[in-house]
């Protein structure tokens, strides 16, 4: 019939949106685990079971570090989905966030609560049965400390950065943990390292985009002229405290020297790039600093992973 290349031509564009419409609302899902945030995790928990394992490269437990890898990851992914549920409103504000997916409409406010919620719990349980015990209530405790504690007081308190300190850094203490059923003095260094690194990591992030945040109304830099001297000081001393970490490696004798060496050279050259910040106070130099800090981490737990190696 005449009419069927007419509804032929007609289905196809028709066709077309609809795979269009569907991959967007899988990316969306996806862009709710917040994957480049789930890449440095997935990094430092790999790195902290490489360096809390006992045994040699040869009998090293592949399996259990996919596990390891695999529940925290999980974990990480539920907490970055909630974290977008709870926070849609103000992230429509923000220039940065205003196409997350929850907030930008391609996912419904309760679809995202249950993905969230299952990644997560999904996570915590799978750590529980295929890693180890202590390893799961680390996840769990960081879960609840970064959506009940640190998104909350982003809209009170500055001091927000440094309560999110703590969850933000427990990756390491799972990865380790995972490898070795304990956490000693290794261990609470890895920690420290994660710990000091996200207050320059995240005050370039706050630099480049404060009007941003004080449109949405979060409190994550003070009112008025203390807004500089507070990044400032946020920036300054965590970083020193980094390089104060390395210089304890090295003299606690974690590794080869001259890859520990190479950590305290890392550090002193993200102080270089932090001082900038603090003295210039561009947003230019906040980019800057932004981009060292990614480089920064992944190096530094590399240098690490082969000194012990």
């Amino acid at each position: 019939m005449a009419t069927e290349p007419v509804l032929a031509a007609f289905e196809l564009p028709v066709l077309q949106r609809d795979r269009s419409v569907r991959w967007r609302v899988l990316s969306s899902y996806w862009e709710l685990t917040k994957p480049e945030v789930n890449f440095l995790i997935a990094m430092t928990t790999v790195a902290a079971f490489c360096l809390g394992s006992p045994k040699p490269f040869v009998q090293f437990p592949w399996l259990l570090l996919l596990h390891t890898l695999l529940g925290t990851v999980l974990v990480a992914s539920g907490a970055g989905a909630l974290n977008q549920l709870i926070e849609r409103c103000f992230d429509a504000q923000m220039r940065r966030t205003a196409r997350r997916p929850i907030a930008a409409g391609w996912i419904q406010p309760n679809h995202a609560l249950v993905f969230g919620a299952l990644l997560a719990l999904t996570g915590v349980l799978y750590l529980a049965l295929a890693v180890r015990l202590a390893a799961s209530l680390l996840a769990l405790l960081t879960l609840t400390a970064y959506l009940f504690l640190y998104t909350p007081l982003k809209r009170r308190t500055p001091l927000c950065t440094l309560v999110g300190a703590f969850p933000g850094a427990m990756p390491v203490l799972i990865g380790y943990v995972a490898a070795t059923g304990k956490l000693d003095s290794k261990a609470w260094l890895l920690y420290a390292i994660l710990f000091f690194w996200q207050f320059p990591h995240f005050m370039a992030i706050v630099w480049m985009y404060r009007e941003d945040y004080a449109r949405a109304g979060y409190e994550v830099l003070p009112p008025g002229t203390e807004k500089a001297r507070f990044m400032e000081w946020q920036s300054v001393l965590p970083t020193l405290a980094l390089v104060a970490v390395a210089v304890t490696a090295m003299a606690l004798g974690h590794g080869n020297p001259v890859l520990m060496a190479g950590t305290l050279l890392l550090s002193l050259g993200f102080l270089y790039f932090v001082a900038r910040l603090a003295l210039i106070r561009s947003s230019q130099s906040a980019r800057r600093l932004l981009l060292v800090s990614v480089v920064y981490l992944p190096l530094v737990f590399l240098l690490l992973v082969l000194a012990r190696v």
